[in-house]
């Protein structure tokens, strides 16, 4: 990251403050970023040298050894999406977005990872409201406040959308205990829980709402920890007459430099070419990407927790992948599969409707697969 390219306009504060005081923020976020991916990958290193000495590892230092190596790479991505965020270089495209059913879609789109941490999520309470803001910023925004309430919360997380009598605002309010409930009111946060909530996944948080112009507010007590972020360009009838360069009320494709960062696509491919090329053509994309040899592997995988895409080679197209489409439609009629054809050229979008899958063919795979993500994708956002 190098910190002359950072331009702190995006925050609220940036004008009162100065030169000297923002280089030391961004060393000492650096410094944060270092930190908590050494831990994570030391930990993973103590693994590999025990594995070594015995030449055996059980199933749960597999796993947990598998969630090092994750945990230590989810950072080093937020890390990238920050720099980006924080860069200026990031084209904002304000289109009319419902913020109540983009957010439930992300919650629908996690469930399976929210049950699998033992979090209960509390039924979303809000009212229908649409607010001017670029499309896959929001998605962003939403996902990496998750990312950080799961992380965080002990036990639930609340979520609830209304809007202020004056001015008249939508406001997103996230609360979740960071202690056991029998400890809840037990004093103040300690170092160690503050420390937590200060991750990485509250840092994008925080410089992506100030990328959108979005005020936060934050609440650390002994009853757990509240966020509140608020959106000034909410829609109604004071907007009527509002410029139609500034609103798109259509579908308008955000013109950020890398719409998808930060999208996670689960790549199904049994051989290794297959896997390298895939690998190159969504090199420069900034997504997360994860590998699996079979359609046994994919369903375990996704068990826990649904990838936005799933990319497959169409050798492994048969029955027991069908079988899988039809479990992850049954609660996401839109997920997005794209399938890799041997003999094929161009790129063939899915249709509208349950068991879609978009075609790309092999050898025009680097240039046909990021286009064909990025419109599938897209029409989800």
């Amino acid at each position: 990251m190098d910190l002359s390219e950072i331009k702190l306009s995006a925050s609220p504060k940036a004008s009162a403050s100065n030169e000297p005081g923002d280089a030391q923020r961004w060393r000492d976020l650096v410094g944060e970023i270092g930190a908590e991916v050494a831990a994570p990958l030391t930990a993973a290193l103590e693994r590999i040298q025990a594995l070594a000495t015995s030449g055996q590892i059980d199933r749960q230092s597999l796993r947990a050894l598998r969630d090092e190596v994750e945990k230590a790479r989810e950072v080093g991505m937020g890390g990238q999406q920050l720099s980006r965020i924080a860069s200026g270089r990031v084209r904002q495209s304000h289109e009319r977005l419902p913020l109540t059913e983009t957010l439930q879609g992300v919650l629908t789109h996690r469930a399976r990872e929210t049950h699998a941490r033992g979090i209960e999520m509390k039924p979303l309470t809000s009212r229908p409201v649409d607010v001017i803001a670029d499309a896959s910023l929001l998605f962003g925004l939403l996902n990496t406040m998750l990312d950080w309430a799961l992380a965080c919360a002990r036990s639930s997380i609340g979520l609830r959308i209304d809007v202020k009598a004056w001015p008249s605002h939508a406001r997103l309010v996230c609360h979740f205990a960071h202690r056991p409930v029998d400890q809840l009111d037990d004093g103040a946060a300690t170092p160690g829980e503050v420390s937590l909530l200060d991750s990485m996944h509250w840092r994008l948080l925080q410089q992506t709402a100030w990328a959108m112009g979005l005020p936060l507010e934050r609440t650390i007590d002994g009853s757990g920890t509240t966020l509140a972020i608020e959106f000034p360009r909410t829609v109604n009838d004071s907007m009527e007459g509002a410029s139609a360069v500034e609103i798109d009320d259509g579908f308008a494709p955000s013109i950020n430099t890398k719409p998808l960062a930060g999208s996670h696509v689960l790549v199904v491919a049994r051989r290794r070419e297959v896997r390298l090329q895939v690998r190159d053509a969504l090199r420069d994309m900034g997504l997360i990407v994860d590998f699996v040899g079979s359609v046994e592997e994919a369903a375990d995988f996704c068990s826990e927790g649904l990838p936005h895409a799933i990319v497959v080679e169409s050798a492994l197209c048969g029955e027991r992948f069908d079988a899988l489409k039809k479990d992850i439609t049954t609660e996401l009629p839109l997920f997005v599969f794209i399938e890799i054809v041997e003999d094929a050229h161009a790129f063939e979008m899915s249709e509208f409707g349950a068991l879609s899958v978009a075609r790309v063919g092999r050898e025009t795979l680097a240039k046909s697969l990021p286009s064909a993500l990025l419109f599938e994708l897209s029409r989800g956002l």
